[in-house]
């Protein structure tokens, strides 16, 4: 008997994975959501009063077929990705698989440059136009764009990160046409004819974060000048709370001796296990165990209020930074491309 094949939004899949990857899983791939998806996630999951097995079962190989179809692609490629799921699937399987891919943005241009050493990435763009540069960075993994705009020269390097940083969308057309002239033995952008969502603050929060202090602290400046609002937006979103796990522990007993008690068991309330052992281990006996005790019998708290005491001590953490009294390990530290 073929199974019935049952008509679901985005949403409904997401919740119905969720459900069927268990609490535990589900927790900690909501610390990579953002607030209003973890919303919107968790009413669709309140919704979902009964799952039958068709439709678990639909979703559970849905994603194991996108998972699959990725890992090809990035083992050679679409073409190859499509050639091993059509042996596997069928041809119309395959087709879905990999449209799903690329019409959620998970097929990235510029395939054939994040293949590249960051030597060769500088030579292919450094004379480029700046909007052609944001353009090729947003789509680098995020170490490779930090290393080529720290070697990028200085009084470019904050124009290209808010090029990066309010790039919206752009058409597959000129993508694809940048790719052309780039190299062109690439292959055109396969996929959806709908306008590409490019960059954005997030893109160029994760470019900035693996460059060196001296580019980021340039960068940060000048935009600071050219457009405050865009310099705080991204400022805000450049250190989250889980990237204490960066410091050493020298650093993190100075951040817990500058914190304010309340903030920090606020802060561990929503933290990784990582992160709370790394806290635990450097505070005092007496410490670790007033705060356990304190968490453990603490009551409902807002979610507001933990990324409220979050974001203060992330200021903290700046600020000893800025001080010189603490470093942050960024990416590729202090390398440069000669």
């Amino acid at each position: 008997m073929a199974e019935r094949r049952v008509k679901l939004n985005g949403k409904q899949k997401a919740a119905i994975l969720m459900i069927a990857l268990g609490t535990d899983v589900s927790a900690a791939i909501f610390k990579h959501l953002t607030e209003q998806e973890i919303e919107d996630l968790t009413l669709e999951i309140s919704n979902a009063h009964k799952i039958d097995s068709d439709e678990k079962n639909q979703v559970i190989d849905e994603f194991f077929q996108t998972a699959k179809a990725q890992e090809y692609i990035s083992q050679g490629g679409i073409g190859y990705a499509k050639q091993i799921l059509e042996k596997a699937l069928g041809e119309k399987p395959a087709n879905d698989v990999i449209q799903r891919l690329t019409s959620t943005l998970q097929v990235r241009p510029f395939d054939f440059m994040r293949k590249s050493d960051p030597q060769q990435i500088l030579n292919f763009v450094q004379n480029e136009h700046p909007q052609t540069i944001a353009l090729i960075l947003s789509y680098l993994d995020p170490d490779q764009a930090a290393t080529v705009l720290s070697s990028l020269p200085v009084e470019v390097q904050a124009d290209i990160a808010k090029r990066i940083a309010v790039m919206d969308r752009t058409s597959p057309e000129i993508i694809s046409e940048v790719e052309r002239v780039l190299e062109k033995k690439v292959s055109s952008t396969a996929g959806s004819q709908d306008y590409t969502r490019t960059g954005g603050i997030a893109s160029a929060v994760n470019v900035l974060n693996g460059v060196d202090r001296t580019t980021e602290k340039n960068i940060m400046e000048q935009l600071e000048e050219s457009d405050p609002d865009l310099a705080e937006e991204i400022k805000k979103r450049m250190f989250v709370f889980e990237d204490i796990i960066v410091l050493d522990d020298r650093a993190i007993q100075r951040v817990i001796r500058e914190s304010e008690n309340e903030d920090l068991i606020l802060a561990m309330r929503t933290a990784s296990d990582e992160v709370k052992d790394l806290l635990f281990r450097n505070m005092s006996e007496r410490m670790a165990a007033s705060f356990k005790e304190e968490m453990e019998y603490m009551g409902p708290v807002r979610l507001h209020d933990v990324e409220e005491a979050q974001t203060r001590i992330v200021s903290t953490i700046r600020k000893l930074e800025d001080a010189g009294e603490i470093v942050i390990a960024r990416g590729k530290g202090d390398d440069v491309i000669v």
